[in-house]
């Protein structure tokens, strides 16, 4: 039984009012009407620009008639919420929930039955999209959860497409990660068959979370989802193909992936902070549009911002820390920084022996297909603070020693310095002190520190009166 008030409700309306009313200074709601075309991405980057990253609730968005929640997982603060830790326990707290997966459970009935459109009473302009960037090709839903069941077992894999109306009743789509999915549609091919699908637009943030996890093949994330929650996952199936899909969802299509059919897609603003028309260019053939009576369009920001990026990122940073930490027990923390989309990480250790940080960072460059560069640092290193790694690497690493390229390898086609296929090179740095190191850091003492705090504390409120 879930044991968080957050975890309790699968529901996110019901969630979003919970967290609402504990955390009123960490939401914002904007009453004022917006433009569905870049306004709630502007937003979202002036707050960036300012520091922060409130969860943002848009009342009043032009053109489509419900309300507009985004944001959610630009803060690493709020995402611990859910899990009763802050920040910097969240890659345990996230691998401990993950790693005890909960079958789903099927009820009868649930919200998103409200209402049942199918066949040719689909029409995609009812479905709430919005533009997020000027050089995008139009408005596209960015938390689109495309949901595919194994025709024999009835496991199911979960995976984020960008996609875009195409027509009255189909959406173009990229599976251009050419993960999990894409290889479901290439065994749909060889069989003759079309991939059934259900694409899940809006859910519990737990669910969503769940849908990024980076898992084998043939493991079903609805099972992960059940884990985060610490209960089954409630589903119902879709009325034509009777795919599982989260009960209390906002918004679902259920549809077919033609192998064969294609529509050009992209560009589409990425995480690289570029506009990318890298694109398998697929076509999802709607069949049956289904929502909640009160739907709320939960929206992803798009582009380089922090909510893309951690999304994404969180369940691979807490698959890499588990991983590096079991096999080499000399690391202390692990981060990727929004400052390298996905391309870099930050590893700091407590190196025992000469070499050890580069093998370390030869297990990641190897574990993880996104990164180009990883810089290892020693435990007193902030790997959350830019400034101290580049200090790090700027007193510590010497370019013709602490350096090793891996070249020809492949990566993220959607690295704009990659080549058409993705091939990429790989980077390791490292700017640990290491074993002949001279220097010795210059510190002030705690005295003198305590001193200065008590001192300003003082002026402060002398300052006050």
């Amino acid at each position: 039984m879930a044991d968080n008030l957050f975890r309790a409700m699968q529901d996110f309306h019901r969630f979003a009012q919970a967290y609402r009313e504990q955390f009123p200074d960490d939401v914002l709601t904007i009453k004022q009407p917006l433009a569905a075309d870049q306004d709630v991405t502007a937003i979202v980057a002036e707050l960036a620009a300012l520091g922060r990253h409130d969860m943002l609730i848009c009342e009043n968005v032009d053109g489509i008639a419900t309300p507009l929640v985004t944001n959610f997982f630009a803060s690493r603060t709020r995402i611990g919420r859910l899990f009763d830790v802050d920040a910097s326990g969240l890659f345990d707290a996230y691998q401990q929930r993950a790693n005890a997966p909960i079958a789903p459970v099927y009820v009868p009935t649930g919200p998103i039955l409200d209402q049942v459109i199918e066949g040719d009473a689909v029409d995609l302009a009812q479905l709430p999209m919005i533009r997020h960037f000027d050089t995008d090709r139009g408005p596209y839903i960015t938390n689109a959860v495309i949901i595919a069941e194994d025709p024999v077992t009835g496991v199911a894999n979960l995976s984020y497409h960008r996609s875009m109306r195409h027509a009255r009743n189909a959406l173009a789509t990229s599976l251009h990660s050419r993960g999990h999915l894409w290889r479901m549609l290439q065994t749909a091919k060889a069989r003759g068959d079309t991939l059934k699908v259900a694409m899940v637009i809006g859910a519990h943030p737990l669910f969503m979370l769940a849908a990024a996890a980076r898992v084998p093949f043939g493991t079903d994330e609805r099972t992960i989802a059940g884990g985060l929650f610490g209960a089954p996952l409630e589903l119902v199936r879709t009325p034509r193909y009777g795919i599982g899909v989260p009960a209390s969802a906002e918004f679902v299509l259920e549809g077919t992936i033609d192998p064969d059919a294609h529509a050009e897609e992209g560009p589409f603003g990425e995480f690289t902070g570029y506009s990318s028309d890298r694109s398998t260019n697929n076509v999802l053939r709607v069949d049956t549009m289904m929502r909640r009576n009160d739907a709320w369009l939960v929206d992803v920001v798009g582009g380089p911002y922090a909510e893309h990026l951690t999304l994404a990122r969180l369940p691979r940073e807490a698959e890499m820390s588990e991983k590096l930490k079991a096999r080499f027990p000399s690391v202390t923390a692990l981060h990727y920084p929004n400052s390298g989309t996905h391309f870099h990480c930050y590893v700091a250790l407590n190196q025992t022996r000469d070499g050890e940080a580069r093998q370390i960072m030869l297990a990641l460059l190897g574990w993880d297909p996104y990164l180009k560069n990883v810089v290892a640092v020693d435990s007193d290193i902030d790997i959350t603070n830019d400034s101290q790694v580049l200090w790090a690497i700027a007193t510590h690493f010497q370019p013709h020693q602490d350096v090793f390229i891996v070249d020809g390898l492949p990566g993220s086609p959607l690295d704009p310095s990659s080549s058409a296929a993705g091939t990429t090179s790989r980077m390791g740095i490292d700017a640990t002190r290491g074993s002949h190191f001279d220097g010795i850091r210059a510190k002030i003492s705690e005295r003198a520190a305590q001193h200065a705090v008590e001192i300003l504390a003082r002026a402060t409120a002398g300052a006050q009166k």
